[in-house]
């Protein structure tokens, strides 16, 4: 079992009061690492640190190909550590080993893109603020300071890059919350941050619990940036704390995403899409294709086809490639999943497929969950308003267009969306009635480090990703520097000094 201390100020201690958690195989049910538990005296010290690399060290002003170099070198030890990392993954995570190849590649490829952004200013001309002479005006884009930076537990260590890379690319200094569910690739990620010599206090981790190290993050009035990744009513309890101080936050929060079926779909694509929207992870994703909306002309035929290749799912060990479904996360996600589909069922859907927890023995220490598909489901219903966050699809029917805009929009969340057709245009047209922050045509889950992904209505606030993605993480600077050069021309002073 490995063993982890705090990352504070550039080097790893041991928690102020000695505590220590233990990280779970949801397969297995064993323990994966014994973890350091940061508390409010563990968080005000990286704070602190934080400050003072910010404020007195030599990042922010550091070149910005310095920087950049710097963030290079943890790509290069992803890379090369890449089949350790996904083994912890699987472990520590329950991420199947076939996605779990993908999110560390992915995690290098994303630090890679942030490090290559690192290395450009965000400086612009501004033209026609006045007329041509008077003035050159300069768009700029600085540090915003210490980032508090909280992350979920169903992509660890691509999470942590997604906070660390952009706000460090734009010269912050961060303290990083990993979840205490999933702490472990996290903390490898310090020891290839400490490897690749960061200033010390630039990068702090600190693994803990919510209440006590999330919560003393979050009201630190040091803190100038909060970023956090989760659920929506973690993230309104956010935002208030937030407010005390009027810290600038980016929430990327819950979701509970409309995939749209239109009648002239290819229905073996579509079949194949809206399984991946839902299963992939277990469900385990914000953007999941929670809610299946099908042209009544098409829907048992479709449903049909989706419940036989469920039933053909291997549901298994992580680590066996073979498997296509893993556990969920903990026995509380699976009591919650578990708690949905009864209520499914009592508000008068109906399973079309799953909807147990499986019983052979190979997998009585595993938190499964049959991936369930229910029919029969209005959008009333908790199963199809609520997140579930697990193994857990809705099947709407919908007559026309406009009903199924209608329906997708009628939600509190607004992150993802789908429509599956044959005519491109007809789909983008759909597309750009939903209010939600991506799109996909034809496709699912494809998110990527350039483009912007957050979400409307409850499910946010900002954008992670792209130029947009680092801009969170930086204060607009607006300088205007004169051109007329004398008195005599200014001419606009005459309406407050006298001549």
């Amino acid at each position: 079992m490995r063993s982890y201390q705090l990352f504070i100020n550039g080097q790893f201690i041991d928690a102020a009061d000695g505590r220590t958690f233990e990280s779970t195989d949801p397969f297995t049910g064993k323990p994966v690492a014994s973890v350091a538990r940061a508390g409010a005296e563990d968080v005000h010290r990286a704070v602190t640190a934080a400050r003072a690399a910010f404020d007195r060290g030599p990042w922010p002003s550091m070149p910005h190909t310095e920087r950049s170099a710097l963030l290079k070198k943890v790509v290069d030890v992803i890379n090369a550590r890449q089949q350790e990392l996904i083994g912890l993954e699987v472990s520590d995570s329950g991420s199947t080993i076939r996605k779990a190849k993908e999110d560390i590649s992915l995690a290098a490829r994303s630090l890679n893109y942030f490090a290559k952004m690192a290395a450009q200013p965000l400086e612009s001309e501004i033209d026609g603020l006045s007329k041509p002479g008077f003035s050159r005006n300069i768009l700029t884009w600085e540090p915003i300071g210490v980032v508090a930076a909280i992350i979920p537990w169903n992509f660890p260590l691509k999470m942590a890059i997604w906070k660390l890379g952009p706000a460090l690319a734009a010269g912050n200094t961060i303290i990083l919350k990993p979840s205490e569910l999933t702490p472990v690739t996290a903390m490898e990620l310090a020891r290839m941050v400490s490897e690749a010599g960061f200033p010390p206090g630039v990068i702090n981790i600190v693994p803990g619990f919510g209440s006590d190290a999330g919560e003393a993050l979050v009201r630190d009035p040091r803190v100038d940036k909060i970023s956090f990744t989760g659920s929506t009513a973690v993230g309104r309890k956010i935002m208030s704390m937030a407010s005390e101080t009027l810290t600038k936050v980016t929430l990327e929060c819950g979701g509970k995403s409309a995939n749209i079926v239109l009648e002239d779909a290819d229905v073996d694509l579509a079949v194949d899409g809206a399984l991946y929207a839902i299963f992939y992870h277990q469900g385990q994703c914000c953007e999941a294709g929670s809610r299946l909306l099908l042209p009544e002309s098409l829907h048992d035929t479709f449903v049909d086809r989706m419940a036989a290749k469920v039933r053909r799912m291997t549901i298994g060990d992580p680590n066996d490639p073979a498997t296509d479904i893993g556990p969920l996360i903990s026995r509380q996600q699976r009591e919650r999943v578990m708690g949905y589909i009864e209520s499914g069922s009592r508000e008068g859907a109906t399973l079309a497929v799953g909807g147990r927890i499986p019983t052979d023995k190979k997998l009585e220490h595993g938190m499964f969950v049959e991936p369930t598909i229910f029919t029969g489901v209005k959008n009333s219903m908790r199963i199809a308003q609520e997140e579930i966050f697990g193994p857990v699809l809705s099947v709407i029917p919908y007559a026309t267009d406009d009903e199924a805009v209608s329906i997708a929009n009628d939600s509190i969340y607004g992150l993802g969306g789908g429509v599956w057709s044959a005519d491109r245009d007809r789909a983008l047209s759909i597309a750009r009635r939903l209010r939600c922050g991506t799109v996909w045509i034809n496709e699912w889950h494809l998110i990527s480090e350039k483009a912007p992904f957050g979400g409307y209505k409850q499910s946010g606030i900002g954008r992670e990703f792209g130029v947009e993605g680092i801009k969170e993480y930086a204060e607009a600077k607006h300088i205007h520097v004169d051109e007329v050069g004398i008195r005599a021309k200014k001419f606009w002073y005459d309406t407050v000094v006298p001549k």
